[in-house]
């Protein structure tokens, strides 16, 4: 009886622990910036830094070798499929006022 009540306990938990793994939880990752469309049809030419950078948040990559650039970077990974990857850079004249923007998502010219 010892046996066969042990066999049993056994394949009950293996068979839970197959169907388990049948059923991985994976994550969504996201890293940078989130930024909106609405948010980047906001900006424009003439902008404070400060103001894009309370319309934007604090960039992800600021080069003190380029100063008068800001790089936005997005990346996100769904759980299952393929990564989608977003970037905008900004850049500001000698007084720190917006001139131009260039990447993926671009404000719309009136």
């Amino acid at each position: 009886m010892k046996i066969r009540l042990n066999s049993v306990v056994l394949g009950t938990v293996l068979a839970s622990a197959a169907l388990t793994g049948c059923n991985l939880y994976r994550v969504d990752v996201q890293q940078g910036n989130v930024i909106k469309e609405s948010q980047v049809q906001q900006l424009k030419p003439g902008m404070s830094r400060e103001e894009v950078r309370n319309l934007l948040g604090t960039p992800a990559l600021a080069d003190p070798f380029h100063a008068k650039r800001w790089d936005y970077a997005y990346s996100f990974k769904p759980s299952y499929g393929s990564r989608q990857q977003k970037h905008l850079s900004v850049f500001f004249d000698d007084e720190g006022r917006l001139t131009r923007t260039e990447g993926d998502l671009k404000p719309q010219t009136p």
